[in-house]
């Protein structure tokens, strides 16, 4: 008895609906490259584009759009994982939300490849990256911890110093030089208790 496997079928993409775009940049000075996302969007035939231009941990009202167009067989396509996802964590919750909806995920550079999480190919290969980042933050995560643990008995930890902290040889600096506090704080990008934390330190 001979079976056949129609391997072929399961590594192609199933029948697409409507493919929708979504472009994001982090500031609007960054106007070339959302302009590129944009062009690169309607050359693969988005009919619908969301785009804004907010930061990666900022709330996101038109890819909340984007993804609640989806029906059964659309697309979501982006042009970088990063415009798409601001971690780990947020890239599984997406890509949950996008096949609820019985839709896909096509990523047009991802390395050198454009992924299309509607191919058997193309979901193993989101998913293995998702899986290896997330492997690799818990690594960093015990490192950290085992690094804390051998420090503290050694008596060397004695926590994390504030960011503001370590600029204070730079605040006593420009206040000694007769640079006035509001002047110190714009230079250095510190609040007005910092300032005088560094004074007092």
């Amino acid at each position: 008895m001979v079976v056949s496997l129609d391997i072929k079928n399961d590594m192609s993409p199933k029948e697409t609906k409507m493919l929708i775009g979504y472009a994001r940049t982090s500031t609007t000075d960054q106007q070339a490259g959302f302009d590129a996302q944009l062009v690169e969007l309607e050359t693969y035939g988005c009919e619908r584009i969301f785009k804004e231009q907010v930061s990666a941990v900022a709330s996101r009202g038109e890819l909340d759009k984007a993804i609640d167009m989806l029906r059964d067989g659309d697309k979501l396509v982006v042009t970088k994982l990063d415009r798409l996802a601001r971690n780990v964590m947020h890239m599984g919750e997406l890509l949950q939300q996008i096949e609820a909806k019985g839709a896909g995920l096509v990523i047009l550079s991802l390395g050198s490849e454009t992924v299309d999480t509607t191919t058997a190919t193309g979901k193993l290969i989101l998913n293995m990256m998702v899986s290896v980042a997330q492997f690799e933050r818990e690594m960093m995560k015990e490192r950290q911890v085992e690094g804390i643990k051998r420090a503290k008995a050694e008596g060397k930890y004695k926590g994390r110093v504030p960011t503001a902290m370590r600029q204070a040889d730079k605040v006593k600096a420009l206040v000694e030089a007769g640079v006035q506090r509001v002047q110190v704080q714009e230079q250095l990008g510190i609040s007005k208790a910092s300032y005088y934390r560094c004074l007092s330190g």
